[in-house]
């Protein structure tokens, strides 16, 4: 080893780490518990800070800062009950990327167990979400996985919907709430265009079975919930978190909402 290099590590072996930058490091874990020393280095940077991700990991491990999520592992739920209706085709084809909004929209149901171990209980959680910018734009929690608890989100998406010139592509798994008339009718009177994965291909949808992974780790893999009610309430927090403060690499940094908005202005 040169001189040079010895010296040169020496100093920042021995460097001191600034006391506001950790103040600021600890402030945003606070605030967002399950970020991770990549996206804690984007919101130092937005704050002016110049600072490196391996120096924040490095920090945040001293510090025992680092996200430790739990995950409960649970048995997936499954909707498909055979062929009972129509089965589209698969449009999508793992194609997960656009340029517009409004364009493709995954949906599906998942279960949700909580409570605490010895009296476990369960409700079921469906969104719609857009692959531009991976905004959840209409949600709903129930005790049952009924073809209505499916429908009632889909129509206030096609009711909110702006009118953009194209036609819209709803992708979901074969699940016997897609298969309904109701459903297939609801989409079709929208002349929207009906997606659906292979069968037991889960990857098909894989976009909206990453964002259900993310929501478990933030809500009931991690919390007790004693009534229903204060679960819909911490869904409904969590979900109003994703999409105006929760930062994702692929939108530059910013929030799905602040994308949507950055987009919108560069469009004007």
């Amino acid at each position: 080893m040169s001189s040079s290099s010895y010296y040169d590590a020496r100093k920042r072996k021995y460097q001191q780490v600034s006391k506001e930058l950790v103040q600021a490091i600890k402030t945003i874990r606070d605030e967002n518990p399950d970020y991770g020393y990549r996206r804690i280095t984007i919101e130092l940077q937005k704050l002016g800070l110049k600072v490196n991700h391996k120096a924040v990991l490095r920090i945040m491990r001293t510090n025992q800062l680092l996200c430790h999520a739990y995950e409960r592992k649970t048995r997936k739920y499954d909707s498909y009950k055979g062929s009972i209706g129509k089965i589209a085709p698969n449009l999508l084809n793992r194609r997960f990327k656009t340029d517009r909004p409004y364009q493709k929209i995954v949906t599906d149901v998942t279960e949700l167990r909580w409570g605490n171990r010895t009296m476990e209980e369960r409700a079921y959680f469906t969104a719609y979400i857009d692959l531009f910018n991976g905004e959840v734009l209409q949600w709903d929690i129930s005790r049952h996985p009924t073809v209505e608890f499916v429908t009632k989100p889909l129509e206030q998406l096609i009711q909110e919907r702006p009118d953009l010139g194209y036609r819209m592509t709803v992708h979901s798994d074969q699940g016997f709430q897609y298969q309904n008339c109701v459903y297939t009718e609801l989409l079709k009177s929208a002349k929207a265009f009906q997606s659906m994965s292979r069968k037991a291909t889960c990857l098909d949808n894989a976009a909206v079975e990453s964002f259900f992974h993310i929501l478990k780790v933030g809500t009931v893999h991690n919390h007790n919930y004693r009534t229903y009610d204060d679960l819909k309430a911490a869904l409904t927090k969590y979900i109003e978190y994703y999409n105006n403060k929760r930062i994702k690499i692929k939108l530059a940094g910013m929030s799905p909402i602040e994308y949507r908005k950055h987009t919108d202005q560069k469009v004007a």
